[in-house]
């Protein structure tokens, strides 16, 4: 039952519910720089909240290179599936300018690598 109820408190937090958002509308592999860019919110921040996504067991991480990409774990059971649902199902006007700013980020990959890290300034 715990385990329940922390994938439950996992998404009731709003930064963790924009980045799973994130990554089941993109449905790519996304880089904390990504995120960070698309929430505008700084690395520590985000790197506290994946960790919480990936306890929960929703997110899991895979290095590329120097890149640390992230994307929604294969959900094994009807469980974490309905969770990935009701999240995809979110009314979108919580997430218009989210998404506007990854897909403009989204458009610096080349040939769909990764080229920028977190950008300055």
């Amino acid at each position: 039952m715990d385990e329940l109820i922390n994938i439950i408190k996992s998404i009731s937090d709003k930064t963790r519910l924009r980045i799973l958002h994130l990554l089941i509308k993109s449905g790519r592999e996304l880089c904390i720089c990504e995120i960070m860019d698309s929430l505008q919110l700084p690395q520590p921040n985000i790197s506290n909240h994946i960790r919480e996504l990936k306890m929960a067991g929703l997110v899991k991480e895979q290095r590329n290179g120097r890149f640390i990409l992230y994307s929604v774990d294969k959900l094994q059971d009807r469980f974490m599936e309905n969770i990935k649902e009701a999240v995809n199902s979110a009314p979108e006007k919580y997430f218009i300018e989210d998404d506007k700013r990854l897909r403009k980020r989204l458009s610096l990959r080349i040939n769909g690598k990764i080229v920028i890290g977190v950008r300055k300034g």
